[in-house]
């Protein structure tokens, strides 16, 4: 328990009323409020937390933030009994409560945060695995799960609200975490839910057209990718390890050094860290990193291009987190797989099966490079199965089927959490742009039976990309979220045809 004006201490209020109640938690979410509740209403971009104060209250929050002038003179009039401040931001007075209830474990951990369209998952998978290799607790927050310490917990949000990511942190520094690394969304930088944090190094890996749904155009979700560095929003990064090779990058460099950053440039050709003698198969590949200070043999389970570049920006954070270059290149080593990214289902078939969280034109587009490269040269056809979100960026959907068609020999068009919108009407949507590719495609929006149909055309040689979901363990339907999984539901399909004999 804590005095509701500890929990106030630094937090900027416009107006404080009420008495100095104990507090015993702090939510924002009014289901999650207990007896002694400090809860923070605040207006957010699909909701407003104002409307809920009153079951707040009924729940027995003995406190209460509010963002809404209007919503403290009615709490005030109707609660005289309860804490009640008003504050000019609500998210920031969130995180500034949750890191005074938690007793600021941010301060005691070293934050590195990766932020871009694509590879934030895969870069930061790869630096927490440096960094416990080499003997470092750490937290991981990111699209995929969160680790504390070691334990694993699910992931509702690639970047959570302040006040869940300091419990996760708080649970992590009591565990002996020292190190945190997390993907930083653009939604989080845009609405400050890291608002206070102080990042010892960022991470950018790219830009490409994504999100644009909610930033409006390119340069709104650049601006707000570029808050992790610029000094607006945070305290700047003491590293900025940045992508030169990405003209966002380029741009980003002269960003964070006139920000007082040190800067570590990574690229394919140029940068303080490059890859040189890159050989890569399905089932991996090595390279020889260059270093400021030397050069190691990376070898690794993951393949591709981009996967090049996501592990030159992992390397580079972990040198900036003081790993000597033997330590980088065991930690990578040591890596099995990253969940969904690149991730091949394997039931005996003839032919590979992959599943990737490629779920933009630009992803999709490396995603079918790299197949045609494990084909070149053979009878082998690249066939691709994606869908497009529901409720989401509109104008990609035709964008992502010319990246498809222009990538396979044949594509699958199917549903990729359609939520509110019909399913035919989003492949409708993509369907110009398979037009314009001239590939032969097959609509189906049922998604396992695409799955089947897809694996049941492959032949001995063949590759199939199962793109979108990744490590996804659902579908968002009109009605609801049903259990779904691709590579379980690839394995499933495959054993099928083992036992028909059609995979032969």
């Amino acid at each position: 328990m804590m005095c509701v004006d500890e929990v106030l201490r630094g937090v900027e209020c416009v107006r404080r009323t009420g008495p100095g109640t104990e507090v015993t938690g702090v939510e924002y979410d009014s289901r999650r409020v207990k007896p002694g509740s400090l809860f923070v209403a605040m207006q957010g971009g699909s909701t407003d937390g104002n409307k809920y104060i009153v079951s707040a209250v009924k729940a027995g929050a003995s406190a209460v933030i509010t963002d809404s002038d209007a919503a403290f003179d009615e709490t005030a009039r109707l609660y005289p009994q309860i804490a009640l401040a008003e504050v000019a931001h609500g998210r920031n007075a969130l995180a500034g409560a949750s890191a005074n209830f938690f007793g600021h474990p941010e301060h005691a951990l070293a934050l590195s945060g990766v932020t871009g369209t694509n590879g934030k998952t895969t870069t930061a998978y790869l630096l927490d695995a440096m960094l416990n290799h080499a003997g470092r607790k750490t937290v991981l927050v990111g699209t995929i799960e969160y680790h504390v310490a070691g334990a694993v917990r699910p992931s509702p949000h690639t970047t959570p609200e302040s006040r869940d990511l300091l419990a996760l942190f708080r649970e992590g520094v009591n565990a002996g975490a020292t190190e945190a690394v997390m993907e930083v969304s653009s939604h989080a930088l845009e609405q400050g839910r890291v608002w206070g944090l102080g990042f010892d190094t960022a991470i950018f890996t790219n830009l490409t057209r994504d999100h644009l749904d909610f930033h409006g155009t390119m340069a709104n979700y650049f601006a707000a990718k570029r808050k992790l560095f610029d000094g607006s929003l945070l305290r700047p990064p003491r590293v900025a390890v940045l992508n030169i090779d990405d003209a966002y990058g380029a741009e980003l460099a002269l960003t964070a050094r006139e920000a007082g950053s040190e800067i570590f440039s990574y690229g394919l050709g140029v940068g303080e860290f490059r890859a040189d003698e890159v050989k890569m198969a399905a089932s991996g590949m090595r390279f020889v990193l260059r270093s400021p200070t030397g050069e190691r043999e990376i070898r690794t389970r993951l393949t591709g291009k981009v996967n090049v570049y996501n592990l030159l920006a992992a390397c580079a954070a972990a040198y900036a987190r003081g790993l000597s270059l033997d330590e980088i290149a065991s930690g990578v080593g040591a890596l099995d797989c990253v969940p969904g990214r690149f991730q091949t289902v394997d039931a005996g078939q003839p032919f590979t099966v992959v599943v990737d969280y490629a779920h933009t034109d630009d992803a999709l587009r490396n995603l079918t490079a790299l197949a045609r490269e494990f084909v070149a040269g053979t009878s082998g056809r690249v066939i691709t199965l994606f869908g497009c979100g529901g409720d989401r960026d509109k104008t990609k959907r035709p964008l992502m089927g010319r990246a498809a068609g222009e990538g396979s020999d044949l594509v699958f068009l199917t549903s990729d959490n359609p939520r509110s919108e019909e399913p035919e009407a989003i492949l409708a949507d993509a369907v110009p742009g398979l037009d314009a590719s001239g590939t032969r495609y097959i609509l189906e929006a049922d998604r396992a039976q695409a799955i089947a149909m897809a694996l049941e055309e492959a032949r001995a040689g063949d590759i199939v990309l199962l793109a979108g979901k990744g490590h996804e363990k659902t579908q968002t339907l009109k009605n609801g979220t049903i259990p779904f999984d691709d590579a379980e539901v690839a394995l499933s399909a495959l054993r099928t045809l083992q036992r028909t004999g059609a995979s032969e």
